[in-house]
């Protein structure tokens, strides 16, 4: 048995309303590390710890906690508990980033729901080993077996029960173990803590015989062993089962399936069981790359992959995943370790921003309380107090061994609106307070406009500019003044030119010449900027260009495309092609070609055409089949557009793409058309060039 082989990472994951928190809080319970269970309805639940979670009765930050079970050998279970709303789909992205296994829950009367298909690509991205747990069999409507058919339709994943219900909705009283073959009930006389087992009674026999043969079939197909002792009519044990299926899901060829109702206590230890027995240890994922500087570029690659062994004698590499602002302690630094082990005091190299910090203290977190650390070993999630200069994404080690683990990528904000404190003492506070919050959450951003000196806050939705505006008000006690949503557009060009510019200056009695021709063209929507020098091209009137010049340049260019054409708002979706330089190294300055660059730049695209382009949401909608009719109406009449629409059990779900712009109060409309029963999520899809409409 490793070192590793005991500690298990894991997220919690699924749509919003789908019951993740209610879950973890029964977790900590069953495992000892509550002596109460929180419940998210009454705003005590341990892991919704901000005042804004208990208030709105959902998850906005990930929490992350540390609880031990208790089976053959003791197991650290390291949990991170997500996100639902899809305005927070940045806090599961960096979860899952440094997670090695995750448990999907999914609402056994609506199935499969559009936030949980957005987690379930990430975790695809990230190669995240899932098991499955279908919560909520005790409401009306609930079904397990409609919601195995659409996880394998819409997710293409190979949803296999290990436990089927007994009963469903308000009859739903435990669960048939496929794999041992008993029945599992839960005593509600110590909230579900003490399980009661019982042979299966002979009315569920035949179902239960029929569906774990359709585990062994299923299982053989990615089972050697399994095929062999199932055609050779041998008896196939628990504990055989149990390996092979762990293996199939460390590959991601199955996801294992149980069933529960969490609110009511039931289903939730075989769950935690089902963490240890099939979610992977550390060092059972495959070895974490990182990028590595080369003295001089082989093959134009500046940059060479190297494998992060987990092994906790190697030199300490971890990654910043998350940052969160305490008032008494400053910066909480969340970090996974992937190599080697740091201790508190010991000065660590933030190797993107190539300095050394001090890690003071080393925490292990649960949800906002904690507990000194010995050390953070590779393998281990913890936090670390003292680094004033890391941001999310950074890597940080040892300048021994400087390996740059893969950055994360974030969705661009799409929604602004204007902040300002009603007195001017406030202002700095403010601008310090902006600058905490942005670099907690990578997806809100802070400007200022250059025009009217207005603070520009922008976010992924209307809820997540909402809680962030309140924290600033409440949490922070600024009194400021808050504008209306605005959209956040881009510009474009629709057409390709060519354009050459000359900059001449007498700058403190020194002359600075530069002159660039380029060439500016569209790109395909969705493909960013795109940046190329030709450098044949180059001409040098007196001496060889130096790479400074190269650098000036594509200075002016970025600044130029970040600064718009028209109406000040960024571009995208643009290739940039500088083709000729004239340079004379007794005039030619960096400062002229950055200026000579952006000017080119900016003349190029003014007569290309320039289109501007709105955010356009997709949107999905939940309704009850009496309202669909009316919610479709509202959607057509908002300039949205329906791509499909499936009907389920008790509701129908409606997946359309609409512009951002007219999508504000479109909650409220929704409720007044559906008597409040319909719901919808939204999430940016694509920009578009902007409709008259």
């Amino acid at each position: 048995m490793s070192t590793f082989s005991t500690i298990r990472n894991i997220g919690i994951m699924a749509h919003i309303d789908a019951g993740k928190t209610t879950t973890t809080e029964r977790i900590l319970y069953y495992t000892g590390k509550s002596h109460r269970i929180g419940e998210v309805d009454d705003g005590e639940a341990i892991m919704d710890w901000m005042e804004q979670e208990q208030e709105r009765g959902i998850t906005i930050q990930s929490a992350a906690t540390t609880t031990y079970w208790t089976r053959n050998a003791k197991y650290q279970i390291n949990i991170i508990d997500t996100p639902g709303h899809v305005d927070f789909t940045a806090e599961v992205e960096r979860s899952l980033r440094v997670l090695d296994g995750a448990v999907a829950i999914f609402d056994a009367v609506r199935g499969v729901e559009p936030q949980t298909e957005t987690v379930w690509r990430q975790a695809e991205h990230y190669h995240v080993p899932v098991i499955g747990y279908v919560n909520k069999m005790d409401r009306i409507g609930a079904d397990f077996y409609p919601v195995l058919e659409d996880i394998e339709a819409k997710l293409g994943a190979q949803p296999l029960a290990i436990q089927i219900p007994i009963g469903k909705e308000s009859s739903f009283e435990g669960v048939i173990d496929l794999i041992d073959m008993q029945e599992i009930r839960w005593d509600a006389k110590d909230e579900g803590e003490t399980l009661l087992y019982s042979d299966i009674a002979p009315e569920r026999r035949a179902l239960a015989e029929e569906w774990r043969e359709h585990l062994i079939d299923k299982l053989s197909a990615v089972s050697d062993i399994i095929t062999e002792k199932y055609l050779g009519g041998e008896e196939i044990d628990g504990a055989l089962i149990r390996s092979e299926m762990r293996k199939a899901v460390l590959q991601r060829k199955i996801l294992p399936m149980l069933a529960g109702a969490s609110r009511r206590n039931l289903g939730v230890q075989p769950v935690i069981d089902a963490v240890v027995d099939y979610l992977p240890a550390p060092d059972e994922t495959e070895p974490a790359i990182g990028h590595r500087a080369l003295k001089t570029p082989k093959d134009g690659k500046e940059y060479e992959e190297v494998p992060v062994p987990c092994d906790a004698k190697t030199p300490p590499l971890g990654l910043v995943f998350k940052i969160q602002n305490d008032r008494e302690a400053g910066a909480l630094c969340y970090v996974r370790m992937y190599s080697g082990s740091i201790r508190p005091g010991a000065v660590v190299y933030n190797i993107a921003k190539k300095k050394r910090e001090r890690a003071n203290r080393i925490l292990r977190m649960h949800s906002n309380k904690s507990e000194p650390m010995e050390s953070l070993n590779a393998g281990d999630i913890g936090v670390i107090i003292g680094m004033k200069d890391a941001q999310t994404g950074d890597t940080i080690g040892s300048e021994g061994w400087p390996v740059l683990l893969e950055k994360m990528h974030f969705p661009e904000p799409v929604i602004s609106v204007s902040i300002e404190p009603k007195t001017i003492s406030d202002q700095d506070k403010l601008k310090d307070i902006l600058a905490i919050l942005s670099r907690e959450d990578p997806t809100f951003t802070t400007r200022e406009n250059d025009e009217t000196g207005q603070l520009i806050i922008s976010g992924m939705g209307e809820l997540h500019l909402e809680v962030l505006v309140t924290r600033i008000l409440k949490e922070y006690k600024v009194d400021a003044k808050v504008g209306n949503p605005q959209v956040t557009y881009r510009e474009s060009i629709s057409r390709a030119n060519e354009h050459s510019e000359k900059f001449e200056r007498l700058i403190a009695g020194k002359e600075n010449r530069a002159e660039i021709t380029l060439r500016v063209e569209p790109l395909e929507r969705g493909s960013g900027n795109r940046y190329n020098l030709d450098q044949h091209a180059a001409k040098a009137g007196h001496g060889q260009i130096p790479e400074a010049i190269f650098a000036a340049i594509e200075q002016g260019i970025m600044g130029a495309l970040g600064s718009g054409i028209v109406m000040g708002y960024p571009c995208v979706d643009v290739g940039v092609t500088v083709s000729s330089i004239i340079y004379d190294e007794n005039t030619g300055t960096e400062a002229a070609f950055t200026a000579c660059a952006s000017m080119a730049c900016d003349e190029a695209m003014r007569a290309a055409g320039p289109v501007m382009l709105e955010p356009v949401m997709s949107v999905d909608i939940s309704s009850p089949h009496e309202s669909v009719g009316d919610c479709i109406s509202l959607m057509t009449q908002r300039g949205g557009q329906v791509l499909s629409m499936d009907s389920k059990n008790q509701v129908d779900e409606v997946k359309a793409i609409a512009p951002m712009r007219n999508m504000f109060g479109f909650m409220t409309s929704l409720r007044s058309v559906s008597q409040g029963r319909a719901t919808f999520s939204m999430e940016f899809s694509h920009f578009e060039k902007k409709s008259e409409r």
